[in-house]
């Protein structure tokens, strides 16, 4: 039986449990950052973004705002405050027949928002890599 995936993904996401993102994750997926130009390629690259993005974004204010949701994609609207900044994004996610993540994009505005996103996102995936 296929995964629940947007239900799965808010679980996860609600408890940061980077462990529940390998049940989520498909060994194909592709993870767009807002600030690296190129697609992430695999699973541990995309766990590893979404990891970092969980200690980054997912803090008391998180909250999704909209979300539109099809047969086999959805689009996520969330909104954070962030070092006193606001910011606003966008979770684009599209996934396989077992519900499994393969293509996550996010998009996030306005630019002192990815700005900051950008230099937090770093510092944390350096300290991921490094422990």
């Amino acid at each position: 039986m296929p995964l629940d995936t947007i239900a799965t993904w808010h679980k996860v996401a609600e408890s940061r449990d980077i462990a529940g993102l390998d049940k989520l994750l498909a060994e194909n997926a592709v993870f767009h950052s807002p600030v690296v130009h190129t697609p992430q390629v695999g699973k541990k690259i995309t766990k590893l973004y979404l990891a970092g993005a969980f200690h980054v974004l997912f803090n008391e204010t998180f909250r999704y705002v909209r979300e539109v949701v099809g047969e086999r994609e959805a689009v996520l609207e969330f909104a954070v405050t962030i070092d006193d900044i606001e910011v606003n994004g966008v979770d684009m996610i599209r996934w396989n027949d077992e519900g499994q993540i393969e293509d996550f994009k996010v998009m996030l505005r306005p630019l002192k928002a990815i700005n900051l996103v950008h230099q937090k996102m770093g510092a944390m995936l350096e300290s991921m890599k490094r422990g």
